[in-house]
């Protein structure tokens, strides 16, 4: 069966059913096509069921900590781990029920369920349907990276999917990757009551930051019990038994630790593999991920990219960004551009930590004049308040044009007082627009003005002998 359309947008994440809706109002007949969970990885197997259990997790932790804000609880407090699974996959399936809901309540659009492969530029086949349209949106998102055969050794090892799976809390959860997803997951895990290690092939965990930043981290993870290792090498695994061993440098046997269950959290891939791009001519890298160019146009006229699977950003905000990039060139006549998008993002460890712009190390790298100002959380009223009192605030500055070039907050309420920065970033305003702001006390933004007005000359750190 030929049917054609006005537009057909494979993938329900962030980026399509948005698209849609607005291609819809504009009167257009639009096929939107998924193959598995409507919403993607944010919904499903991402943001909403992650910070699910992050919240869970933060209760527990201020649950044994409550004798220090005056509160005693008779009896013992216990995780129930089946609830707390419970609780996020209602709170995951509700979400994408409602994604599901919206896009089969748009009018003139048709939803299909299996899955797109492209014919012909232009082609699109599903099934026995065959989908024609001068313009086709790609939005398939990304799935986690597998470990090389040689380094699991047939061992089944846990993703971001198969863990939030589990019906049994893990007795010991060993975390292959220091950064993003693999903190996370320790940390709250670890809240849960399993024993975790992490193993960071780098030098540090977070690599992308700052080596005080991680540091910092570290800290206050290992304070939690979190053990990690650092400087891995020579990894793989092996049963040992009912365990996994995971040696994790070279030498003997002390150098290996024993889990239950081992999560692989060392990156993602695009889901471009199976699509047949080729046969579309769409040009993708090394990695899988489709090329775009500065408004999201891949190599074929008529063909776009959106979200993760365009590897110009592997976050919610970002895929929704890309959204507004398109819909903006194609519907409003403004020539919106992925270059304009300020890198920010927020890792959801307890604290989190926030970061925008460029980083210390990139500030120097760069050769330019740049301003400092710091301050920790133990001089932020209201996290003295609320008795976390873990981190700081560091702001960059232009010393010539004195805006705000960078940020990296990690603290209590960290990925909501960003936004403050960002937005200033984005009006392009020079900071003292932000110093003669009056913000509300008590909050952690109220600070950020008094960081901004303590700046000194950013140096580079003197060399070691």
């Amino acid at each position: 069966m030929d049917e054609p359309f006005d537009a057909i947008v494979i993938g329900s994440g962030q980026a399509g059913p948005a698209l849609a809706d607005r291609l819809s109002q504009a009167g257009q007949r639009v096929a939107v096509v998924e193959r598995h969970r409507f919403g993607g990885t944010c919904v499903n197997t991402g943001c909403i069921p992650t910070k699910a259990m992050v919240a869970s997790a933060h209760v527990a932790a201020l649950l044994h900590r409550s004798e220090e804000y005056g509160i005693s609880i008779r009896g013992e407090a216990a995780v129930d781990f089946g609830a707390v699974m419970a609780r996020k996959s209602r709170i995951s399936g509700k979400s994408s029920e409602n994604v599901e809901t919206w896009l089969r309540g748009m009018p003139g659009v048709t939803v299909i369920q299996g899955h797109a492969c492209f014919e012909a530029p232009g082609t699109v086949r599903v099934a026995d349907r065959l989908l024609r349209s001068e313009r086709i949106f790609v939005n398939v998102g990304g799935r986690a990276s597998a470990l090389a055969p040689d380094i699991r050794n047939g061992v089944d090892v846990l993703n971001n999917s198969s863990l939030m799976a589990l019906d049994r809390l893990p007795e010991h959860l060993g975390v292959v990757g220091g950064s993003y997803v693999g903190l996370e997951f320790a940390q709250m895990f670890r809240r849960f009551g399993s024993r975790v290690t992490v193993l960071q092939r780098g030098a540090q965990i977070v690599p992308r930051e700052d080596a005080d930043v991680a540091a910092a981290l570290q800290e206050i993870l290992q304070r939690e019990g979190i053990e990690i290792r650092t400087g891995t090498e020579c990894f793989a695994l092996r049963r040992e038994g009912e365990r996994i061993a995971a040696r994790w440098r070279c030498g003997d046997d002390q150098d290996e630790i024993l889990c239950t269950h081992v999560l692989n959290a060392t990156g993602r891939r695009p889901n471009t593999d199976d699509l047949g791009l080729e046969r579309a001519g769409v040009k993708v890298d090394e990695r899988g991920f489709i090329e775009v160019d500065d408004q999201l146009r891949t190599s074929v006229e008529g063909i776009w990219a959106l979200g993760e699977c365009n590897g110009r950003g592997a976050f919610t905000h970002t895929a929704y960004n890309d959204f507004e990039i398109v819909a903006a060139n194609l519907l409003d006549a403004d020539a919106r551009r992925v270059t304009d998008r300020i890198p920010a993002y927020a890792l959801y460890t307890d604290p989190p930590l926030a970061r925008i712009g460029i980083t210390v190390g990139e500030a120097l790298r760069s050769g330019r004049p740049t301003l400092i100002g710091e301050r920790p959380m133990s001089r932020v009223g209201r996290a003295v308040q609320k008795g976390e009192e873990q981190g700081f605030l560091r702001v960059l500055v232009d010393a010539q044009t004195r805006h705000l070039v960078g940020a990296t907050l990690l603290g209590v309420e960290a990925d909501e007082a960003v936004h403050a920065l960002l937005t200033l970033m984005y009006a392009r305003q020079p900071v003292s627009t932000l110093q003669r702001a009056v913000f509300i006390h008590p909050t952690v933004s109220e600070l950020l003005p008094t960081v901004l007005g303590a700046l000194r000359l950013l140096e580079a750190p003197a060399a070691q002998e």
